[in-house]
């Protein structure tokens, strides 16, 4: 038995919480799994899980060893990484869930220019609005737009999303423009709503031009939880619909998109990059967070405030 190897599969059985989905994200089957963890088991002469048909649950010494195991790992993999000559660099496998706007029109034509700088980093990328179970899922990092509500993790700001109303030429053929935010709420327009991973009716629109305030609520006619088809949805006409400057930039230059309301504005949507409290914050996650603040800092940048890198 490789004690490391088994230390890190102790960790991803207690982080999934589950033998089965554990050995799936490390490549094992789980009898080999499990023997690795009778092994541990039987060398320490403790006790670490408690098995039952439906969870895998920790034991109090094996918390006590959780906790100082994933210390021990991430200490490891820094002094790795810090060995002079070739090793310098930081390496291995990151796993980031982004949405997918952001992974098709930022992330990933950047890519080029992170893997010039950290050629040995090997990305798993999720591309998707759903909402990621960072343990369970063995996930070093999200970024999400909106106020993050889950406070067991650590999150950080990175940008802001500047928010507009746009609406295809077909649809304001049809519908006429608006000239007033209040006329959304008229019973001939109708709204496209992003609804986001946690489903429901979404929140109100608020908007702001000077002193004058408009929340709106509109009747939608069509309610997505991806980002790329709400996009390709007002691009199709079914409505009006916000988006970050980023998004709709392409297609404003292009004609496929008319920005209303000149003078208005919604809130700016913040941007954060989010992870486990209890994962160590390796080298190649902190060169990462640094350059998603760099990145943001060109497309999104955070108004009046100077981003420092990850210390």
């Amino acid at each position: 038995m490789d004690k490391f190897d088994a230390m890190r599969a102790f960790v991803r059985i207690v982080e999934a919480g589950s033998f089965t989905k554990a050995a799936q994200t490390l490549g094992m089957n789980r009898a080999s799994l499990t023997l690795l963890m009778q092994q541990l088991e039987a060398g320490l002469r403790v006790k670490l899980l408690n098995r039952t048909t439906r969870k895998v649950n920790v034991t109090e010494d094996g918390a006590v060893y959780y906790e100082r195991v994933v210390r021990l790992l991430g200490e490891l993999e820094d002094v790795e990484t810090s060995l002079p000559g070739a090793l310098t660099a930081p390496r291995g496998q990151l796993r980031v869930d982004v949405p997918s706007p952001f992974a098709t029109m930022i992330l990933v034509p950047a890519l080029p220019r992170f893997h010039a700088r950290f050629p040995d980093i090997q990305f798993d990328l999720g591309a998707s609005d759903r909402k990621v179970d960072l343990i369970g899922d063995n996930v070093d990092c999200v970024v999400r737009g909106g106020e993050i509500t889950d406070q067991s993790l650590v999150a950080r700001r990175v940008g802001e999303l500047q928010m507009r109303v746009y609406a295809a030429p077909d649809y304001l053929a049809r519908s006429g423009t608006p000239a007033h935010p209040a006329e959304l709420e008229d019973s001939h327009h109708r709204l496209i709503r992003y609804q986001g991973a946690r489903g429901g009716d979404g929140v109100p629109y608020v908007m702001r031009n000077g002193g004058e305030v408009v929340t709106l609520h509109g009747r939608h006619i069509l309610a997505i939880d991806d980002g790329n088809a709400y996009l390709a949805a007002g691009l199709a006409g079914l409505g009006v619909l916000w988006l970050p400057d980023y998004m709709a930039g392409p297609h404003v230059g292009s004609g496929a998109l008319v920005p209303l309301f000149d003078g208005w504005h919604s809130d700016a949507m913040p941007l954060y990059i989010a992870y486990p409290p209890n994962r160590h914050v390796s080298k190649k996650l902190r060169v990462f967070i640094d350059w998603i603040v760099e990145l943001m800092a060109e497309h999104a940048p955070i108004r009046g405030q100077i981003l420092m890198p990850l210390s």
